[in-house]
């Protein structure tokens, strides 16, 4: 590793400040502040969102133009983390700009009411000898910042979680690591005249409290339809919690928003392996929606890589919480060595409050390769915000590999879904539940629920599987020329559910 390898010019080194020199090595503050308070944030979102949009500058060229190769060379050196050698319990790293971060996010620390601005400097980076020479000016920034705390060990201090790129963030629970991403906002997603992505242009952290475990984190957030100011109080531990406070300023009609947005990768498990020639039984990040909602209904739907953009809406009022999930825990699910897919985190959101009329929305889209997000749930009101209205909304999001609070055990769930052509025509589809105390052991008590929309489908079959103990709910089915079928099955113990209700869509 080489330290201040893009410093070596005369030109580069002149064109750092004066006082990068005149400090110990660290993360550093603009030793003039503004006042920051609660209303600040949202006080400056309400007055952005009164103007015309305007997109912030670029950086240089040099750095937009890296490959992917180039900016893996250059990385943050943990001993110039933010509070590195003090009793705060949480440590603050950022990321370099350039490739994929064409634009500057500013940072900040607030304390007792001031914020201090994070000043750029290369020297809090490391790189290598195949790092190319870049331009330095004043429209330089980072392009975002990773948190770490004392997950599981005294003294060592495991990233968390990570906000960088557009409104992305991303989270994880001890011991797990990246998959499922979250967004501030989703607008005009799968729309034919194109995504919007809102920016998290400027966040603030607040100085934590010695020997506390939590975080306060702020954004500003603004894009050509909308601006918003956000609060995340932030909780690391085995289930990292967040809550999300945010209040919404439209600059213009906002008809397709999307409210807690998350995003996902799924290529294939046991419902399409026809697809795909590969080593492994499954690859993805998460397999599987779960809703519960307003009526009380606990809702699985199998995620689906189709082979064209299909979008489903669960309609509801009032949803008590909904996520992707990642149930699939043991390595042989995916005999993976590298990509580890069985320690991804699922996501779980609950409202802070009645979110009213709309529908919780899955977007799957076509994907060849894993390296592709592309699958999107978000929460679509019914109604839009107006051009010059506000919304004001509250949820938590929860990540870990079991995230569901309790107050959803009492379904039993489902932990597999696979199926397969049969060579005498049609498809076999078997659905594995879980296994739990009240499931009666003579499963003839169990009554079966079956519907599909088209096609024929014989009467389902319930066995015990003998490796997970639970029920194995097993039916053939003939599209009958359809090139769409909706599913819908459960179970039911003395006319009370006894299982989730599973969803599922075919198509041809």
């Amino acid at each position: 590793m080489i330290r201040r390898d893009v410093l070596k010019s005369l030109a580069a080194i002149a064109a750092l400040p004066t006082t990068a020199w005149a400090q110990e090595p660290g993360l550093r503050l603009d030793p003039e502040g503004q006042p920051f308070g609660p209303e600040t944030l949202t006080d400056q979102a309400r007055t952005l969102a009164a103007g015309p949009y305007q997109p912030r500058p670029q950086i240089p060229e040099s750095w937009r133009n890296l490959s992917y190769d180039q900016y893996r060379k250059i990385w943050f050196d943990a001993r110039n983390a933010l509070w590195e050698g003090t009793d705060r319990p949480q440590r603050v790293d950022v990321f370099p700009p350039g490739l994929y971060f064409p634009q500057a996010v500013a940072l900040h620390v607030a304390e007792q009411g001031i914020a201090r601005k994070v000043t750029f400097d290369m020297a809090v980076f490391d790189t290598t000898d195949k790092f190319p020479q870049v331009q330095l000016d004043d429209t330089l920034g980072y392009s975002g910042l990773r948190l770490r705390a004392e997950l599981e060990k005294p003294g060592i201090f495991q990233e968390y979680a990570v906000f960088q790129g557009a409104s992305y963030f991303r989270g994880i629970g001890a011991g797990e690591i990246y998959g499922i991403s979250a967004r501030g906002l989703a607008l005009k997603t799968a729309d034919p005249m194109g995504e919007e992505f809102p920016d998290f242009t400027a966040l603030w952290l607040e100085a934590p409290r010695a020997g506390s475990p939590d975080i306060v984190l702020h954004a500003l957030l603004d894009s050509p339809s909308c601006t918003g100011a956000y609060r995340f109080d932030i909780t690391p531990g085995e289930v990292l919690q967040m809550q999300v406070t945010a209040t919404l300023f439209a600059r213009t009609e906002l008809t397709h928003l999307g409210l807690a947005p998350l995003t996902s990768m799924f290529l294939f498990d046991d419902t399409m392996r026809q697809r795909f020639s590969d080593f492994r039984p499954a690859v993805h990040d998460s397999d599987g929606l779960l809703i519960h909602n307003g009526a009380g209904e606990v809702i699985w739907r199998p995620l689906a890589n189709p082979r064209t953009l299909q979008i489903s809406a669960f309609a509801d009022l009032n949803p008590r919480g909904f996520g992707l999930c990642q149930r699939k825990r043991k390595f042989s699910d995916f005999n993976d060595l590298e990509a580890l897919y069985h320690q991804r985190p699922a996501v779980w959101i609950t409202p802070g409050e009645d979110w009213g009329p709309g529908a919780v929305t899955l977007v799957e889209i076509p994907a060849d390769l894993e390296i592709y997000d592309n699958i999107v749930s978000y929460w679509r009101p019914a109604d839009p915000i107006p051009a010059g209205g506000s919304h004001q909304m509250r949820y938590s999001l929860r990540w870990g590999a079991d995230p569901v609070p309790a107050a959803l055990d009492g379904p039993i769930r489902v932990l597999n879904t696979a199926m397969g052509g049969r060579p005498e025509g049609g498809m076999i589809i078997a659905i594995d539940f879980e296994q739990a105390d009240h499931v009666p052991a003579d499963l003839g008590q169990v009554e079966v629920t079956l519907r599909n929309s088209a096609g024929t489908v014989t009467p389902g079959i319930l066995q015990r599987n003998p490796e997970t103990g639970g029920p194995r709910l097993a039916f053939t089915f003939d599209p009958g020329g359809a090139d769409l079928v909706e599913f819908r099955a459960d179970l039911h113990l003395n006319g009370t559910p006894l299982s989730e209700v599973w969803l599922y869509r075919w198509t041809a």
